[in-house]
């Protein structure tokens, strides 16, 4: 719901015509910002879990930081690769959807303008206005098909890179996954567990206060959202660490 006391100084863009021009020439930008949450998010999460429940079986710090490295880098390549996967796959779903637009408009011409008659008739256009519409669509081919695409398949306007998306998403799970394993690296043992817990917290309600971008909710919520899920998984691993340890009698 809209502040009735907000300025006009606090929205988001400019209106002039200028500002609007240079807008929308500029496009839609592809963002990588939920690749970098997604990663970070994954990172402390797992890196942190491996930790604490090496730190309930009461095991060397050396582990710890064996078994913590070996996520770093199994883990993070396997997250990335999968995002780069998934993002490529999207990307191949774009093209196939694309070619069979092109064959359906070059064979089925009229079936393809009651499509967008329809689609724009659903959005409030009728009469002349709605012949109009279609007449200015379909007289290009290229904006008839991208029509298509966003209309009837829900394709996106922007289009995402997969190998940045994989880069990002790696070099966020090794920068937000290594913070649970400095403590180990330059303490040693002793209170590097409570350390790492403080610095791994600080990081879920960061990366959970920057995820809040994507919704209405408030960053502090989100913050305190993520930052709970995440020691939650931590404890988790921590009590079933102990447990193991009790019973195996490491």
């Amino acid at each position: 719901m809209m502040d009735p006391h907000a300025s006009i100084k606090e929205i988001e863009h400019g209106h002039s015509p200028r500002a609007i021009a240079q807008r929308l020439e500029e496009g839609p930008q592809a963002n990588y910002l939920r690749d970098w949450v997604l990663g970070g998010i994954d990172g402390a999460v797992t890196t942190f879990a491996i930790v604490a429940g090496v730190a309930g079986a009461a095991l060397s710090p050396k582990i710890i930081l064996i078994l913590g490295a070996a996520n770093l880098l199994a883990d993070g390549f396997s997250m990335a690769a999968g995002n780069y996967s998934g993002v490529k796959a999207e990307k191949d779903e774009y093209k196939r959807l694309k070619e069979m637009e092109l064959r359906h408009i070059a064979l089925a011409p009229e079936g393809e303008r009651e499509e967008i008659r329809q689609i724009f008739a659903a959005k409030g256009f009728e009469g002349d206005d709605l012949e109009r519409a279609v007449e200015i669509i379909t007289d290009s081919q290229e904006r008839w098909v991208r029509v298509m695409l966003e209309e009837e398949h829900g394709a996106p306007k922007v289009e995402r890179s997969a190998l940045k998306s994989g880069f990002v998403t790696f070099v966020a799970f090794f920068v937000c996954g290594a913070v649970p394993l400095l403590p180990f690296i330059f303490g040693g043992a002793g209170h590097a567990l409570t350390i790492a817990s403080i610095m791994t917290g600080a990081v879920f309600f960061g990366i959970g206060a920057l995820k809040s971008k994507w919704s209405t909710v408030k960053w502090w919520r989100s913050g305190l959202e993520t930052f709970t899920i995440g020691m939650l998984a931590a404890s988790f691993a921590y009590v079933v660490g102990a447990l193991l340890k009790s019973w195996v009698g490491v």
